[in-house]
């Protein structure tokens, strides 16, 4: 079975569908990658599905910053053109036009 194409890319702002928070992404997972653990911690009827892409999130909400793991079926565009506050933005993004992150350069040897 092949995995489905992400819907969000790197470097998109995107909001969390049922709660109030925002971020950037940073990476994606073509299918569920994290532990059994983390998934069975989310309650039964509001679990996402494995067999989606999951997105990696320099998140922001009103009181604090922090990495996020979010599936698909839970992320929408955000709509206000407004950058992101989380404090690693810069590591990872270099500028910020027309409401998207623009990914630094990678440095190699």
């Amino acid at each position: 079975m092949d995995a489905p194409l992400a819907k969000f890319a790197i470097g998109q702002v995107v909001k969390h569908r049922i709660f109030p928070f925002r971020g950037v992404i940073f990476d994606v997972d073509p299918v569920f990658a994290n532990t059994d653990a983390w998934w069975e911690a989310i309650p039964e009827e509001v679990r996402p599905r494995k067999d989606q892409p999951f997105y990696h999130l320099l998140a922001e909400n009103d009181q604090s910053s922090y990495v996020a793991y979010v599936s698909e079926q839970n992320l929408l565009p955000d709509e206000t053109d407004q950058p992101v506050g989380h404090p690693h933005t810069a590591l990872i993004f270099d500028e910020f036009r027309a409401g998207r992150y623009q990914l630094r350069p990678r440095i190699t040897h």
